[in-house]
């Protein structure tokens, strides 16, 4: 159970192949219309090599990774994250994570997303278990 996990307990990586499809169906499902997200020309225009991955595209992904371990019946209290390095078609991001709190069955992971530029996301997000979960 997450409940007893130790503070240095480090989660299972998760790889999220970085596709032009992704970026842009996942910039239209969050109804972020932004051009940088979706028209490869007016990107370069604006300075950016090709399209790049909407915060609110990374915030799924990560809430994603801590729910895939904590299990069906976590529920997220926190989610603290700052953008890096932005994702880019056909690159590839690494999440990992950290405990680094356990009080009272509230724990806190400090998470880590990296692709081949450098940290793209790094944060903390703060996770409870409901009765009969993880």
């Amino acid at each position: 159970m997450i409940t007893d996990v130790a503070v240095g307990h480090e989660l299972p990586e998760l790889v999220v192949p970085i596709t032009r499809t992704m970026i842009v169906a996942t910039a239209i499902a969050s109804r972020d219309y932004q051009d940088v997200h979706h028209d490869p020309a007016l990107a370069v225009e604006r300075g950016s090599p090709d399209v790049f991955m909407n915060i609110l595209t990374t915030n799924g992904l990560v809430g994603r990774f801590i729910t895939d371990w904590a299990g069906p019946g976590a529920s997220l209290r926190k989610v603290a994250i700052r953008l890096g390095a932005p994702n880019y078609p056909g690159d590839t991001m690494t999440l990992t994570g950290e405990v680094i709190a356990n009080e009272n069955g509230v724990v806190s992971v400090h998470v880590r997303g990296v692709n081949s530029i450098g940290a793209h996301v790094t944060g903390t997000v703060t996770v409870t278990v409901m009765k009969g979960g993880r």
